[in-house]
């Protein structure tokens, strides 16, 4: 069973810590997921994991942009616009679960207008375990399946506005 040991980097070319997140990235704009990248894993990494949600949506739970695991450990990040599949094939197989929407892959932000600026939390986990996960499941049961064998973790912070 692990314990977190360390803290990741997680990057984005299209935007940085705690500022807004392009429009092309939105569900004004193409709905494409940005390009990502991390440090290196650390020691007895098996896998990494990504959840992107949003504590700032008017629910009780954060709204979920995005869930990705069985992500590859020697991958150091994602390029933009990972296909919106099951699983993807390329740059390496990984599968995808469930967002908000009920739609699997990324969904962009789209906060209700007028309710402010919204932080988008793009969280990264270092595994020592593989999941095994099917694709398709929830944020509930990804956490679940996490708990006790997170090594590292990170977080990008992107910001977004609807007026």
């Amino acid at each position: 069973m692990a314990i977190t040991t360390g803290t990741l980097m997680v990057t984005s070319s299209a935007f940085a810590q705690e500022q807004p997140i392009p429009r092309q990235y939105t569900g004004d704009g193409q709905n494409i997921s940005p390009p990502l990248s991390w440090s290196d894993a650390p020691p007895g990494t098996q896998e990494w994991a990504l959840i992107v949600d949003d504590p700032d949506a008017p629910r009780p739970q954060p709204w979920v942009h995005w869930l990705a695991y069985g992500i590859p450990v020697h991958l150091q990040g994602l390029s933009e616009d990972v296909p919106k599949t099951e699983r993807v094939a390329a740059p390496a197989g990984f599968v995808q679960g469930k967002n908000s929407w009920g739609r699997i892959g990324y969904g962009g932000p789209e906060p209700p207008r007028g309710h402010g600026v919204h932080h988008y939390h793009f969280k990264l986990y270092a595994l020592d375990v593989p999941l095994n996960l099917p694709p398709g499941i929830e944020k509930q049961e990804l956490l679940k399946a996490m708990n006790g064998h997170i090594l590292a973790e990170g977080e990008l912070i992107g910001t977004y506005e609807r007026k």
